[in-house]
């Protein structure tokens, strides 16, 4: 007992790995509460946690450290859309205030990012894509709950945004580690190739929009 008592006081929390040894999946539901709904959970890695879960939920990743998949999906569910939902209450009672007292450049980054998100794209679809953009997904829900974005319209599109997410990187994890052996070799590139494509949704919007930008000033 003292020895894992020991084992979960050392544990890595900016690493993925390091945080199922230490707590399981129960460490899931509550890091993807911590970065989705409380401003100091920024910091913690979502997408690799949630991507290297699923592959853990295999026989063919590390034995020594295997998920069970229904749970897991149970658990990221929870925490990803009940965080959300948080940061967005915690946003409409404190207003801007928590966000502006930080000290942290990536979080004031971050924080930019979310508004343009949702002055750009509008509601539906900013909540929907900052949940694939690291730091963003954090300061989105207090953001949309301090401009007032309607409670309805939140809680509908985090939901389907955080299903699709969570769900959506715990099982691409586990169908990878189905069908490549001794895949968890592999982690760290395949990690870094997760970050690089959680990116896509938000630059391929980007791009869309200063196309569409060009267009009509040419047109003009």
């Amino acid at each position: 007992m003292i020895t894992d008592l020991a084992s979960q006081l050392a544990v890595n929390v900016l690493d993925a790995k390091s945080l199922l040894a230490a707590f399981g999946v129960i460490g899931v539901g509550v890091v993807l509460f911590a970065e989705t709904g409380l401003l100091i959970g920024f910091f913690l890695p979502g997408d690799s946690l949630l991507f290297t879960a699923g592959l853990l939920c295999t026989g063919s990743a590390d034995r020594g450290l295997q998920l069970s998949l229904g749970p897991l999906l149970v658990a990221a569910a929870v925490g990803a859309l009940a965080g959300s939902q948080c940061g967005y209450f915690l946003g409409r009672r404190a207003g801007g205030a928590l966000l502006e007292r930080s000290n942290s450049t990536r979080l004031h980054e971050g924080t930019n990012r979310a508004q343009e998100l949702l002055e750009r794209y509008g509601h539906a679809k900013a909540i929907m894509l900052a949940r694939f953009v690291p730091v963003v997904r954090t300061v989105l829900n207090p953001m949309a709950g301090a401009l007032g974005v309607p409670v309805r319209t939140f809680t509908l599109w985090q939901v389907v945004g955080g299903l699709v997410w969570s769900m959506g990187l715990v099982l691409a994890g586990y169908a990878l580690g189905s069908s490549v052996p001794n895949v968890d070799r592999y982690l760290l590139p395949i990690v870094a190739v997760i970050v690089v494509v959680s990116l896509v949704p938000l630059a391929s919007e980007v791009y869309r929009s200063r196309r569409a930008s060009k267009t009509r000033e040419s047109n003009g």
